[in-house]
C-alpha cells in the first residue's frame, strides 16, 4: 500500500464529504472549535498498538480454545469469539485506511494490509472504494455502498446475515481485481489499477499457499483455522454493520445519514470504536480512540442513536410486518 499512497495527509483529506453536497448542513467547524479539532485529531502509536494488542490477544486466546481444547462446551463459544475477532479485523483495516489507527503512516499500511488478509478484504482496493463512500455518503448513484442489498423483508434480512452475499461479492471483486477488470469501479483511477491488481494477487497467493501447506500435511489447518471461523463470524459482523446506515436519510446530512449504536465495551474494542459511526462520518479524520469524546458533544445533533444492536435489529425485523 505504501507505493500506492505517498502522501497520507492528502488521502486523509479525500475522505472529506463533497462540499457541494454538505454545505447546507452542520459541519465539524460548527460544533467544535479549532483547538478542539486539533486535539481530537491527534494520532497515537501507543494507543493504536494497545488496541491492536488487545484484538490480537482475543484472536490468539479464543483460537487456542477453539483449536486446542477437546471440549465442545468450550470449543463452540470459542469458535464464535474467534470467528468474530477475525471478521472484525475489518474494523482495524478500516481505521488504517483512514491513517488514524497509528501516528506512523507506514504502520497503518502494514497493519491494514494484514488485517485485510485475516478478514478477506483487500486494503488497496478498499481504500478507493471507501473514499467514495465518505465523499458521497448515502447519495444515490454515487455511494458505492448503496449497491449492497438493503433488506425489505425477513428473507432478505436472513440472506444478508448469512454472509453468503458478502462472500459472493468478495470473490467476484477479488477475481475482477486479479484479472484487471476495473470497468465497474468508477472510483478506481487508471494510475492505481496495476497496484491494486498486484496487491490482490499477492493476497490470494498467500491463501493458496496456506491451502497447499494444509493439503501437503493432510491437515485441515486452512479450513479450521481460518475459513470456517470467518464464516461463523460474518453473520455477527453483518448484524453490526447493518445498523450503520440502514433506515437513515438518503442525503448528504451527516447528522441524519448515519447511525451511532451504543454498545458494550467488548464490541467497541473488537470494532475499534466503529459503533460511534455517526461521529466517524461527521469527522472522518479523528482517530478511533477520540470518537467517544466526539460523541459527548455531537450526540444532541445526531438523528439516529440506538441503544444496542439487538434493539436496532429487532426494530428492523418488526418493520417488515
Amino acid at each position: 500500500m505504501s507505493e500506492l499512497i505517498s502522501n497520507p495527509v492528502t488521502l486523509e483529506q479525500n475522505f472529506a464529504p463533497d462540499l457541494e453536497q454538505t454545505k447546507a448542513y452542520l459541519s465539524p467547524q460548527d460544533v467544535f472549535s479549532k483547538d478542539e479539532l486539533t486535539e481530537l485529531n491527534e494520532r497515537s502509536n501507543v494507543k493504536g498498538l494497545i488496541q491492536l494488542f488487545l484484538h490480537l490477544t482475543i484472536i490468539v486466546v479464543s483460537g487456542y480454545f477453539w483449536l486446542g481444547i477437546d471440549n465442545l462446551l468450550i470449543r463452540i463459544p470459542s469458535l464464535i469469539i474467534y470467528g468474530f475477532s477475525l471478521a472484525s479485523m475489518f474494523a482495524a483495516l478500516h481505521e488504517c485506511v483512514h491513517y488514524t489507527a497509528f501516528a506512523n503512516p507506514r504502520l497503518n499500511e502494514i497493519v491494514g494490509w494484514f488485517a485485510g488478509l485475516l478478514s478477506f478484504y483487500n486494503i488497496t482496493f478498499y481504500c478507493f472504494y471507501h473514499i467514495w463512500h465518505h465523499r458521497y455518503t448515502r447519495i444515490e448513484n454515487k455511494d458505492p455502498e448503496l449497491t449492497d442489498l438493503t433488506p425489505t423483508n425477513l428473507w432478505e434480512y436472513v440472506w444478508i446475515l448469512s454472509g453468503i452475499p458478502w462472500w459472493l461479492g468478495k470473490l467476484q471483486t477479488h477475481f475482477l481485481c486479479v484479472t484487471g477488470q476495473f470497468q465497474g469501479f468508477p472510483y478506481i483511477r487508471e494510475m492505481v489499477k496495476g497496484k491494486i491488481q498486484r496487491s490482490v494477487q499477492l493476497q490470494l497467493l498467500i491463501y493458496l499457499a496456506a491451502i497447499a501447506v494444509s493439503f501437503y500435511y493432510q491437515q485441515a489447518w486452512f479450513f479450521l483455522g481460518w475459513l470456517l471461523p470467518l464464516a461463523v463470524g460474518q453473520p455477527l459482523l453483518r448484524f453490526i454493520l447493518l445498523a450503520e446506515h440502514t433506515g437513515c436519510s438518503l442525503d448528504a446530512n451527516l447528522c441524519a445519514n448515519t447511525r451511532t449504536t451504543l454498545t458494550i465495551f467488548s464490541i467497541r474494542i473488537l470494532m475499534w470504536n466503529m459503533p460511534f459511526h455517526g461521529e466517524h462520518h461527521f469527522c472522518p479524520s479523528i482517530p478511533f480512540h477520540a470518537l467517544g469524546k466526539v460523541h459527548e458533544k455531537l450526540q444532541p445533533h445526531l438523528n439516529h442513536v440506538t441503544d444496542g444492536y439487538g434493539k436496532f435489529n429487532l426494530t428492523l425485523i418488526k418493520s417488515f410486518f
